[in-house]
């Protein structure tokens, strides 16, 4: 999908074609070009910035602006909604930094949340912190649109969507449009899938809010997050959070992660495509179970995901016999990384158990796929499940 045309110097008036994804992924965010400047500019070191006289100016103080984040910014939010130029983004340290900026800027003591119960795994941590603070919440799984049935008075609604980690897909457009028949928020959680895979404002959500750490950057190198909105009172408030918290990035964060943005297109192709390449070979495995991939024709989240998805993610989740068949099989991987996250350039897999926080048998695997050949990292899974299955 592409902004619409904007017509401007050079281009005699005439609008100029959509850009496609990657074109804009490799542009977002850029400054006007400067004759011996760097297309991107170098991060900015700066705890203060030089203000004489009156407090006046974008840059005063690191803690509240910085050139780096602007650039970020402005790239992030020419992902989420391409030619809305009302959207804005907020960066922050970290994707947790994200979350909770939402939802503790918006939620008040009497107030209701509704929270989806099987998201990520920090949930019940913010759940319980959220209560301490006089909110109540409510949950409900996010297949099916259980979350429908809680949202009476709510002040804010969370959605999770495909959720990590047993990705279930819900319909944003129909939840957006409940809750704010009934005055409530919504936010939307598009980590797993990415601007590329899902656009939650052009859905009806007020918050797209993501880890940047996965990805969005894609490298497993730096710690992100981001918030982007429509409405300028929302963000305004988000900034304020963010100030009062002190939850902010650091320069060469902010840096690294635009120059990441330039390979997100490339990067979330092939990590799309691996990912149904890896989770059609698991199909056909009988010592595999639980098999989910919103990708698969018979998933039980295809049909929804493909009313709103652009691609389907770099995650497949699956089962094992049970705990020490699920490690076997981690240890027999080469090109694979046991390490947690998702969303990188290199393929990693996890058993999700070993947290803690997710309701998942002892045997689940969390599978992220990376830009690997895809025949090599076919081979390597279904090379190491045969290991792990001799040992039985």
């Amino acid at each position: 999908m592409g902004e619409p045309g904007i017509g401007g110097p050079g281009t005699g008036g005439h609008r100029r074609a959509p850009l496609g994804d990657g074109t804009r992924a490799v542009r977002a965010g850029l400054p006007e070009p400067v004759k011996n400047e760097p297309p991107l500019p170098g991060p900015v070191f700066a705890a203060h910035f030089h203000l004489p006289g009156e407090v006046e100016g974008p840059y005063t103080y690191g803690r509240d602006t910085n050139p780096t984040w602007t650039l970020l910014e402005r790239a992030v939010a020419e992902l989420e909604a391409p030619g809305d130029e009302s959207a804005e983004t907020v960066v922050f340290a970290s994707g947790m930094a994200a979350v909770s900026a939402v939802l503790f800027s918006q939620a008040r003591a009497g107030d209701t949340v509704v929270l989806p119960d099987d998201g990520y795994q920090v949930l019940p941590m913010v759940r319980a912190q959220l209560e301490a603070y006089g909110v109540r919440v409510r949950t409900a799984p996010t297949a099916g649109e259980a979350q429908l049935g809680v949202l009476d008075g709510a002040r804010l609604l969370w959605i999770e969507t495909p959720s990590n980690p047993g990705l279930d897909v819900c319909d944003v457009r129909r939840l957006a449009e409940a809750a704010h028949a009934g005055g409530a928020l919504v936010a939307v959680d598009n980590t797993l899938a990415t601007p590329l895979g899902q656009r939650p404002l052009e859905l009806g959500a007020d918050f797209s809010v993501a880890s940047g750490t996965k990805g969005l950057t894609g490298h497993g190198d730096l710690l992100l997050g981001h918030v982007t909105c429509r409405d300028p009172r929302l963000a305004a408030g988000i900034r304020h959070w963010r100030k009062i918290v002190g939850a902010v990035p650091g320069p060469m964060e902010a840096w690294l992660a635009h120059r990441s943005l330039a390979t997100l297109q490339l990067r979330t192709h092939r990590q799309w495509d691996n990912a149904l390449a890896v989770a059609e070979a698991l199909s056909h495995r009988p010592d595999v179970r639980g098999l989910r991939y919103p990708g698969l024709p018979d998933d039980p989240s295809h049909q929804r995901a493909a009313r709103q998805m652009w691609g389907y993610g770099s995650v497949v989740s699956f089962t094992l016999a049970d705990r020490a068949h699920a490690e076997r099989f981690l240890s027999a991987l080469d090109l694979v990384e046991d390490a947690t996250s998702f969303g990188g350039v290199r393929s990693t897999a996890e058993r999700r158990g070993r947290w803690g926080g997710d309701a998942v048998p002892e045997g689940f695997i969390r599978f992220s796929a990376g830009i690997e050949d895809t025949e090599d990292l076919i081979a390597d899974v279904l090379r190491a499940l045969d290991l792990a299955g001799s040992q039985d």
